[in-house]
C-alpha cells in the first residue's frame, strides 16, 4: 500500500509542469534554509554561552530537563542512524561523515565547556573521548573500507 502510495505521490509530482515543480523546489529550499537559522543559532550559542544561553544565571528545572531530554533524542537518532548503517556499512560514506561530523562538532562543543568550567565527571570524559576520538577513528576506517569496496 505504502508503495502504491509512494508511486502516486511521485508520478503526481513528475506530471507537474517544470516551472511549477521548480517553484515549489525552490520555496522548500528558502523555508529549509529560514528553517536551519534556528539550530544553528541555538546551537552556537549554547556551545559558546552554555546554559547561560538561557539568558538567566538560573536556569528553570523543566526547562533544563527538557533541553536534556531533546539532545538525548538526538543521541538516540545518532546511534540508531550509525546501526541502520551497518548492512551494506562500505556503501553509507556519505551517512558516516555526516554522523562523524556531528558528533565531533558535539564534542568540540564538549570540550569548550570544560575548558571554561573546568574538569567534568568521568562520565563526561568518556563522552568526549567517544566523540573526539572514536567517532574520527570509526569515520576513518569506514571510509578505507568503502575505498576498498569501489
Amino acid at each position: 500500500m505504502a508503495h502504491a502510495l509512494d508511486g502516486s505521490i511521485h508520478n503526481s509530482v513528475t506530471a507537474m509542469p517544470a516551472d511549477h515543480a521548480g517553484k515549489r523546489k525552490r520555496a522548500l529550499q528558502v523555508a529549509v534554509a529560514l528553517c536551519s537559522l534556528v539550530p544553528i543559532t541555538a546551537g552556537a550559542g549554547g556551545m559558546l554561552l552554555g546554559p547561560c544561553f538561557f539568558e538567566t544565571p538560573v536556569i528553570e528545572p523543566a526547562d533544563l530537563d527538557g533541553h536534556f531530554r531533546y539532545l538525548s533524542g538526538l543521541l538516540l537518532g545518532i546511534g540508531i542512524a550509525y546501526l541502520l548503517a551497518i548492512p551494506g556499512i562500505e556503501r553509507h560514506r556519505k551517512l558516516f561523515l555526516l554522523l562523524g561530523a556531528i558528533v565531533v562538532l558535539g564534542g568540540f562543543g564538549r570540550l569548550f565547556g570544560m575548558l571554561t568550567t573546568g574538569a567534568p565527571t568521568p562520565f563526561v570524559l568518556f563522552a568526549l573521548a567517544m566523540e573526539l576520538v572514536v567517532t574520527p577513528l570509526i569515520t576513518l576506517w569506514q571510509a578505507r573500507i568503502s575505498q576498498a569496496a569501489s
